[in-house]
């Protein structure tokens, strides 16, 4: 699996590229900058890009702009956007494309090697991985707006567990509920947001964006 990372500083990006390369993904590219972020991710093409959103020449959001830059010439393009900082107006822009695997991880919440890689390999085929506090900031400035709002309290916290990636097990865990009212809660949630049935890995990822366009 080719990987292209864009982090402007030396040992961190040495670092990740050590580990990604230790659980065999192939680094096609790893950059510093944003113009290198997008030249490199138009030409190489990857199965997923890792990314920071503050890279040089300003330190600002070119990490983000490049990676949104990129995924309109490549639809669908994966992003696992690392970072320290939640650059709100561009992420839900990422978030809410509706194509492609994406993600955001806030650095000092990354806690293992198994963590990151789980999320890197979940956005690469094509599904999410959204920290809780990245969740939390995006909805900061959230409504009820419609169909959003046509769901319950619990629905709601259902979908923002499968917003970070989780598993129904997983959800059944944190809510300490039964595998089969999580099931029903998915199944309501698909209902709601007028998901058709297709691909139920699909119309998680679709519940989710349309989870995070809604807070636009």
């Amino acid at each position: 699996m080719r990987v292209v990372l864009a982090e402007d500083l030396y040992l961190l990006r040495e670092g990740l590229i050590r580990l990604l390369e230790a659980h065999g993904f192939t680094i096609a590219a790893a950059v510093e900058t944003g113009p290198d972020l997008l030249r490199a991710l138009l030409e190489e093409r990857p199965d997923v890009a890792v990314v920071d959103v503050r890279l040089p020449p300003t330190l600002t959001d070119e990490g983000l702009q490049a990676a949104l830059a990129a995924r309109r010439e490549i639809p669908g393009l994966p992003v696992l956007v690392l970072s320290q900082h939640v650059q709100q107006l561009y992420a839900r822009e990422l978030l809410a494309d509706g194509s492609g695997g994406v993600g955001y991880l806030l650095k000092d919440r990354v806690f293992n090697a198994e963590q990151f890689i789980d999320a890197v390999r979940r956005v690469a085929a094509g599904g999410t991985a959204m920290d809780p506090d990245v969740i939390a900031k995006l909805l900061q400035r959230g409504g009820r707006s419609e169909p959003m709002g046509r769901l319950t309290p619990r629905e709601r916290e259902v979908l923002e567990l499968m917003a970070e990636g989780c598993s129904n097990s997983a959800i059944a865990a944190r809510l300490t509920v039964s595998d089969g009212a999580v099931a029903k809660h998915i199944a309501n949630i698909f209902s709601k947001l007028d998901l058709v049935p297709t691909d139920d890995a699909n119309r998680r990822v679709q519940a989710v964006l349309a989870h995070l366009d809604a807070v636009r």
